[in-house]
């Protein structure tokens, strides 16, 4: 007889994970969103120094690293979460918010993670479609807020479209959501977008106690590896209720380690963002000479439309046996197009050379 599993794992769908990581000779990745640029010399110094005391636990109220986060960004350490990376976060805040009759409202396509919330919990997810600029459609999810809503999630700029709103827009949606319904804004990439200061949205959290603004260290700091991510929270309640349904030490002290050492270096993550925002410029301009549709990216990727030609499936091959790696736009609620990570210069041209040889040699349908 079987193991029998609850109802909530019949509806969880699986996370769409890029592969490619068990290969001997690692291709060319630009399916993950990471940096292509390692840690900085003094964070791994700061790895060094923790290996020392793994005999111990790591501290668990993460002290040093919301400290200074809290001098970084002028929010208090107590309206300040950690997480096991933005998703333990996001898991954590589904948990601690949904339940059966509760509803869920989010853009689609957008982050992978954010049907899971819906489907651990038993709410009722409500998708509403992006514009046809493939942002948001703030009005729209205005009207899908009713009084049994609990929260609303805003990727910007959204994964997978690499789109933004505008800040402006953002806080006028804020001043129509009822104070009872909790607004997660996605931050991760927000380091990337051109259209305004990313510590802008900050200011908000000082007149809606109902946001949560999510950000991570896997992006712009390259600490995919260590899984860091932290919420910059308009009250102290929700860090409370987060930690109170996550299992203790749930960052890890190597960890903590180097997102701390992270932060004291903003110069050098100024200067790898203006290195990927003339990578983004370049690519960009290359895909549209393809003919290719291209979303205005303010991340630190790009999606694109293959168009009626080209079969996804395909393309993706191809670019495979040329030993570059993209994600599909299948897996991520859109079929026909691409996501693409920015690398670095050659492992952009790699990608683009490829990306040519495919679409000449891919047969119409």
């Amino acid at each position: 007889m079987a193991i029998e599993f609850s109802e909530r794992i019949r509806r969880i769908p699986v996370y769409p994970a890029a592969g490619g990581y068990a290969d001997a000779a690692p291709p060319v990745r630009l399916a993950s969103n990471e940096s292509p640029y390692p840690p900085l010399p003094a964070v791994k110094d700061a790895i060094e120094q923790a290996i020392g005391s793994l005999n111990r636990y790591p501290d668990p109220s993460n002290s040093l690293l919301r400290t200074r986060l809290s001098e970084r960004y002028g929010v208090p350490t107590q309206q300040i979460a950690i997480g096991n990376g933005s998703c333990d976060i996001l898991l954590a805040a589904g948990e601690a918010l949904l339940e059966p009759g509760a509803e869920l409202v989010y853009a689609w396509p957008s982050f992978s993670v954010y049907p899971h919330l819906s489907a651990a919990s038993g709410a009722t997810a409500v998708t509403v479609p992006l514009d046809q600029q493939e942002r948001h459609d703030l009005t729209a999810m205005l009207r899908e807020i009713t009084v049994a809503t609990r929260l609303v999630v805003v990727c910007n700029p959204n994964n997978p479209t690499s789109t933004a709103v505008a800040l402006s827009n953002i806080a006028s949606f804020l001043e129509e959501v009822p104070p009872h319904v909790c607004v997660i804004l996605d931050e991760a990439y927000c380091e990337f977008n051109l259209l305004e200061d990313p510590d802008s949205s900050v200011e908000l959290l000082h007149s809606h106690p109902n946001l949560v603004l999510l950000r991570t260290f896997s992006k712009v700091y390259g600490l995919c590896g260590l899984r860091v991510g932290f919420a910059l929270c308009g009250s102290p309640e929700m860090p409370r209720a987060l930690d109170q349904v996550r299992q203790p030490f749930f960052c890890n002290a190597i960890a903590q380690a180097a997102a701390t050492e992270a932060l004291a270096h903003q110069d050098a993550v100024t200067e790898r963002v203006t290195r990927t925002i003339a990578e983004r410029i370049s690519v960009q301009e290359r895909l549209l000479a393809l003919g290719l549709q291209v979303a205005e990216s303010q991340a630190n990727f790009c999606w694109l439309h293959l168009g009626e030609e080209h079969e996804e499936a395909e393309v993706m091959r191809g670019l495979e046996q040329r030993g570059v790696l993209v994600r599909g736009g299948a897996a991520l609620g859109c079929e026909g197009a691409l996501r693409v990570t920015y690398g670095t210069e050659h492992e952009n041209l790699r990608f683009l050379d490829a990306l040519e040889e495919v679409l000449l040699g891919v047969n119409a349908r």
